[in-house]
């Protein structure tokens, strides 16, 4: 009889252990919603949207409610782990997406394929691949899987790869159309351009240039001291030289350097050789500063382009070929100081109008459109 009862005690015991273990892991009780649109779909698509705009605080409350209103709702988790994500905490992003993946389907793979893109830590690519093809085994026509493999493939220059991922979701014709359109569009002109090395692949992803990566393209991925070295004829130096032996008090004065805002750049070195060879355009300033970080527009990198063009070709009369000539640009007078430079380029197709018939005269120029002169001034140059 002992026996009996305290086998049923221990029973009890398990039951309760049980039990206690069950609600453990479903966490607390839901939350009441308090209207109609209280629900964890409205709170997680506001919290992407919250998360599209960089409001990472925003998007984690409307995350955080569509958990309480549903602990076992997995793309609450996926979202919460996103923001971890952008905040660079990625032991708790990872931890967060590993419960979506629990209670999820295929958004917890798309999560995982995007924490991977974040981080870029060791073997990331190949471990987004398998994200990608555990994602297809549960939904093999989900748009959003292949829209971010292909930006996963996107940000590690695998651009054929990622071509293929966005015209993918172009076929599907669901959601993120218009989103894949752009990114398909961009990653061609960037196939186009072929950039040869790293630091053009990088600057080929960015929306707007600086002086800081035009300096660099100029110097890696159009080799500009071998092409100003072959194009130009021997120099001499004719400056005054004292006796040896004789040292002149202005020797002894430390020179201050052409830019002293770029002395911890990390393209300090492409900057100091762009300064070096002299391109119109891409100076020091007058105080001694370079502005590394300055935004270019069309109009400036024309003025760059046609002065690297006179200097390989020795072509001087580029200079002034189309002064007094009817500009074609209802944005661009023919007096204005790049008139002559975007003639240039445009004329030999180098640069291009929009398709309004506008030059764009001040706005910035991507990456992608700047490598893509440069391929063109390459061609020319042969």
């Amino acid at each position: 009889m002992n026996r009996t009862r305290n086998g049923i005690f221990l029973l009890l015991i398990l039951l309760a252990l049980t039990a206690f273990s069950f609600v453990g892991c479903a966490g607390k009780e839901p939350a009441k919603p308090v209207s109609v649109m209280d629900n964890p779909d409205h709170h997680f698509n506001n919290g992407m949207k919250f998360l599209d705009k960089g409001e990472y605080d925003n998007a984690l409350v409307e995350f955080e409610r569509a958990k309480a209103l549903d602990p076992k709702y997995g793309k609450a988790y996926m979202g919460v782990g996103l923001v971890q994500g952008f905040k660079g905490d990625f032991d708790k992003a990872f931890e967060s997406m590993k419960k979506a993946k629990g209670l999820d389907g295929v958004y917890a793979h798309v999560g995982m394929i995007r924490l991977y893109s974040m981080q870029r830590a060791g073997d990331w690519l190949k471990e987004a691949e398998d994200e990608f093809e555990a994602g297809k085994k549960k939904d093999a026509a989900s748009p959003e899987l292949y829209f971010h493999m292909g930006k996963a493939y996107k940000v590690a220059f695998e651009f054929d790869k990622a071509a293929a991922a966005f015209k993918k979701v172009l076929d599907l014709n669901k959601d993120f159309v218009g989103e894949a359109s752009q990114e398909w569009a961009l990653v061609q002109k960037i196939q186009r351009a072929a950039p040869g090395t790293k630091i053009g692949k990088q600057i080929a992803l960015i929306d707007k240039i600086t002086r800081a990566d035009v300096a660099a393209l100029f110097i890696e991925e159009l080799n500009l001291e071998k092409l100003y070295k072959a194009g130009k004829t021997k120099e001499y130096d004719a400056s005054f030289k004292p006796p040896e032996g004789t040292a002149l008090a202005a020797d002894t004065i430390t020179k201050t350097p052409p830019a002293m805002d770029i002395v911890n750049h990390p393209l300090k070195a492409d900057i100091d050789a762009a300064i070096n060879l002299g391109i119109r355009g891409l100076e020091p300033f007058p105080d001694h500063t370079f502005a590394p970080g300055m935004v270019i527009s069309k109009a400036n990198y024309a003025m760059m382009v046609e002065d690297i063009l006179i200097k390989v070709s020795g072509d001087e009369k580029l200079a002034t070929k189309f002064i007094g000539a009817v500009s074609p640009f209802p944005d661009v007078r023919s007096d204005h100081y790049a008139f002559n430079s975007i003639m240039v380029c445009t004329t030999r197709g180098l640069m291009e109008a929009k398709l309004d018939g506008y030059f764009g005269l001040e706005e910035s120029l991507s990456g992608a459109d700047a490598l893509l002169v440069i391929r063109r001034m390459k061609d020319e140059l042969k």
